[in-house]
């Protein structure tokens, strides 16, 4: 039982209790009466549940993992930033939660299996997985190289393809799991000058809606985040200074503003909670009105 904080001003009733011993018939004893404040629980949205996330080093990644994490999930970041990742780690175990890090390159498949074995070498069972690594690359259809189409392509699409082929198996052994990904407004809404990256997102929509018709009746859910215009890492390197990037948020954003990366991992939260439990194959918007 939970020891009530000492303070006189909780001395303030008196019960009336009956006694038959000594031909006492009443006697008066003082109890203490908590505010009600007192008498708050909260509970943990995800507890012991063992969470992958991909690119969880900075930005949306890092955001879900510190949340995960708060709602006591076990959380593995996986990430080439070593440094980054580590920091992140350091991080959420300051919290006195538990994380650990995997350095992991989603597009190269030993890697990603080593992912998931080290995942199941410390926690026996993977319950979520958030396929949250990705990449910007700009240029005209004309203008890009094939090389860096293929490497976009690569992480913004083979990356969850990867993860999630090597993580499902778990999942249907356990008749349990939800894979979440992380994608894009751009995968709804189409933008000039950006035309590999629209279609990577646009890709990794349907991909998530074929996962879920084929994989429900295992128990395992799959869905999809699109994330708008959020200040991350990524999103500031992808335009030439402020004076570009607030001209973006002003024109493409019903709210002015850059996002959060905390608000979209609210988003993801709720997704990987029993919150969300009749959620199946739906793409969550979180852009701040981009594309209406």
């Amino acid at each position: 039982m939970a020891k009530l904080p000492i303070n006189e001003n909780f001395f303030k009733n008196r019960l009336a209790i009956k006694s038959k011993s000594f031909g006492i018939k009443y006697k008066f004893v003082r109890v203490r009466v908590p505010p009600r404040a007192h008498y708050k629980i909260t509970f943990m949205k995800l507890k012991n549940k063992i969470a992958i996330i991909t690119g969880g080093a900075s930005g949306i990644g890092r955001a879900c993992a510190i949340l995960f994490a708060k709602e006591g999930a076990k959380v593995v970041i996986a990430d080439i930033n070593v440094a980054g990742g580590k920091k992140v780690e350091r991080g959420i175990k300051n919290l006195g939660q538990e994380a650990f890090f995997v350095e992991c390159d989603v597009v190269k498949p030993l890697q990603v299996k080593n992912l998931i074995k080290t995942t199941l070498g410390k926690y026996k069972n993977i319950d979520i997985l958030v396929n949250n690594a990705g990449i910007y690359l700009h240029g005209t259809v004309e203008a890009m190289e094939e090389r860096d189409y293929n490497r976009l392509m690569d992480i913004n699409l083979k990356g969850p393809f990867l993860c999630s082929k090597y993580a499902i198996p778990i999942m249907k052994k356990n008749k349990s799991g939800i894979i979440i990904n992380i994608d894009s407004e751009l995968g709804i809404v189409a933008e000039p000058e950006s035309p590999a990256y629209c279609a990577s997102k646009a890709g990794l929509i349907h991909l998530t809606k074929s996962m879920a018709l084929e994989y429900t009746k295992y128990g395992i859910r799959v869905n999809c985040v699109c994330p708008g215009p959020i200040d991350t890492p990524l999103l500031r390197k992808s335009f030439l200074d402020k004076k570009e990037l607030e001209n973006y948020i002003q024109n493409h954003t019903l709210m002015k503003r850059l996002g959060k990366p905390e608000e979209v991992a609210n988003v993801v939260l709720f997704l990987a909670s029993e919150d969300s439990s009749y959620v199946i194959g739906s793409v969550y918007s979180v852009g701040g009105g981009e594309g209406l």
